[in-house]
């Protein structure tokens, strides 16, 4: 079974549930997903051994979060060449850090980029139906492409 790594950071909570979303449709295309906050990862090696990596950080002043921006130096490191990937995140009014992080992924660290793009969600749409089913979708979708 394909395993796929959620690594996330969240500062309102937001981005944290979009994850969870993700994961339950990662799953429901029949592959495994872990959940992991960013900040508990503290070496490359926790990061290796995925078929799939999915990234998510919401947009402050219209950016990814610091706390991404190290681990993504941390995970340059994990050798995350030709891996199938994608990236998301919650947004108030700018929603620019998913493609910042997907950009940076298929740039930086050459990886197999899912072709749903980056996936951007309103804060106040994440906690409803269609903002669960959007996550879902993402995840579902790219979990269908890896075991495609």
């Amino acid at each position: 079974m394909k395993k796929v790594l959620i690594a996330y950071d969240s500062r309102t909570g937001k981005t944290e549930t979009m994850a969870g979303y993700v994961a339950e449709g990662v799953r429901i295309a029949g592959c495994q997903a872990e959940v992991k906050k960013i900040t508990s990862i503290k070496s490359e090696k926790e990061i290796q051994g995925y078929d799939g990596y999915i990234f998510g950080s919401p947009t402050y002043h219209r950016d990814m979060i610091g706390t991404m921006k190290t681990f993504l130096f941390l995970a340059q490191k994990a050798n995350l060449h030709g891996k199938l990937g994608g990236a998301f995140g919650s947004y108030t009014h700018s929603g620019d850090a998913p493609k910042s992080i997907f950009d940076t992924m298929e740039n930086v660290f050459k990886m197999d980029m899912t072709n749903l793009g980056s996936f951007n969600l309103f804060e106040h749409m994440v906690d409803t139906m269609e903002g669960m089913r959007s996550c879902q979708d993402y995840g579902k979708a790219f979990g269908e492409k890896l075991v495609g």
